[in-house]
């Protein structure tokens, strides 16, 4: 049976593991099996992602250069573009990105072209694993069906599930080793087998029922967070309505043991996940005739706070005199979350392009993001590139506003509220005491 042999494969470690996408997800994931003695193969359309990884370089902030370097010395570990090498895998784990389309319906077309590569390339003897977000559904009505065309039998020929992905960018305490893995296969023996397999890189599995549930699950996560990070949001602005510290509420409320739980508002929610996970939820659920009005009002709530920084700015402006249009604005990280790169669905991009609609001079400091084109379908507009501009005293001094997007570690934010004439700070990245002896008048969310 394929079950009885996978199990051997596995527990003796000779199960050759392919990545299909090397990111923020497929990276870590291919480098932690090869860590633990398996042979791994990472695929990706991008040549120069492949040649860094052959090369021992890391471009992902969760993974050493050393620790790719040492399973690449080892023969655990390369990377390639010729996916006709998927013929050579026992196991097949599809990370690539699930974005949306302008509509905001699920865009699939990553997830059909490793399909498609998949079902060009696969043998007989093969368990093949989606971890990209998507909905429920997709395993077993998308992928399995590719498959069985080429007369290929679940079960019998090959094996397959669904284990959704849970990276976190930057976050050292959690990572893919020590991250609960859920997973759940289209059948009982792609499930087990499944779970086998991440049990030798992951300290905790949690098997489920089916695929689907395993979808459902990972939307279940995210868009909980969406919803409860936009009624922070909402919250913040009835907070700044009545004149009351929404961050010193949000510290009173969350001293509660039971029932609560701390979220905190911000600029805007950015990254793979939240931003986008919801849709593919409220998407699943209009093909059934259901209408999901908390996601969708969550979203309004969370898109809508972009502009809703963009009005502090200018009403701060205004009590100064200023107007928006032809001031100079000082943006404090583009990045979507703390200490990483990541730009996807900043929404500091969103603040950035309102600015410059209303005519003011933007620049932006961000020690970990060079450069930010606007030709994304994230951002509201277009426009000419910006680039990171060292953080001299000079300049900020020059801006008339400097707005806190991102609060990342390595900036200095007592010399600039000694500096500044008026900062912004939408993460409440200014704790008290910069506060009570700054010399910059401070607005917050």
């Amino acid at each position: 049976m394929i079950k009885d042999d996978f199990n051997d494969l596995i527990t003796k470690k000779t199960a050759r593991i392919g990545v299909i996408g090397l990111g923020y997800v497929g990276l870590p994931l291919i480098v932690e099996f090869a860590s633990k003695g398996f042979e791994g193969i990472g695929f990706e359309v991008d040549q120069k992602k492949a040649d860094d990884i052959n090369a021992g370089k890391s471009y992902i902030v969760d993974v050493t250069s050393e620790n790719v370097k040492k399973c690449v010395d080892a023969g655990k570990l390369k990377a390639t573009t010729d996916f006709s090498e998927l013929n050579k895998c026992d196991v097949i784990i599809i990370c690539v990105p699930t974005p949306l389309r302008k509509t905001k319906d699920p865009d699939m077309s990553y997830i059909l072209a490793a399909g498609e590569q998949i079902q060009k390339y696969m043998r007989r003897g093969q368990l093949i694993i989606l971890e990209s977000t998507t909905y429920p559904g997709t395993t077993d009505e998308v992928l399995q069906p590719m498959f069985e065309e080429k007369g290929f039998k679940l079960d019998k020929d090959f094996l397959l599930a669904f284990s959704p992905e849970r990276v976190d960018p930057g976050n050292p305490q959690f990572q893919t080793h020590n991250i609960p893995k859920v997973v759940g296969g289209v059948t009982k023996d792609s499930g087990e087998v499944a779970s086998l397999l991440y049990a030798q890189i992951v300290e905790n599995v949690h098997s489920v029922s089916s695929a689907r549930v395993a979808e459902a699950c990972k939307l279940w996560e995210n868009t909980f967070r969406a919803i409860n990070i936009g009624m922070a949001n909402e919250m913040a602005k009835v907070c700044n309505a009545l004149g009351i510290d929404t961050w010193e509420v949000v510290r009173a409320a969350a001293t509660k043991p039971f029932g609560f739980m701390a979220f905190y508002p911000g600029p805007g929610i950015g990254g793979h996940c939240i931003p986008l996970d919801p849709h593919y939820l409220s998407w699943k659920a209009r093909q059934h005739g259901f209408d999901s009005q908390f996601i969708s009002l969550a979203e309004q709530v969370n898109s809508g706070m972009p502009k809703y920084v963009v009005k502090l700015v200018s009403d701060a402006l205004n009590n100064e005199k200023k107007s928006v249009n032809g001031s100079r604005v000082l943006i404090l990280g583009v990045a979507y979350k703390k200490d990483i790169d990541d730009m996807r669905e900043s929404p500091a991009l969103s603040v950035i392009d309102l600015l410059r609609s209303k005519g003011a001079e933007v620049i932006y400091h961000d020690p970990f993001v060079p450069e930010v084109h606007f030709d994304h379908a994230y951002t509201i507009g277009a426009g000419d590139p910006i680039y990171n501009t060292e953080l001299s005293d000079d300049l900020i001094k020059s801006a008339d506003c400097v707005i806190i997007c991102t609060e990342h570690s390595n900036i200095d934010y007592g010399r600039i509220t000694q500096i500044a004439s008026l900062i912004v700070d939408t993460r409440n990245a200014l704790g008290e005491e910069l506060r009570e002896n700054s010399k910059a008048k401070i607005v917050r969310l």
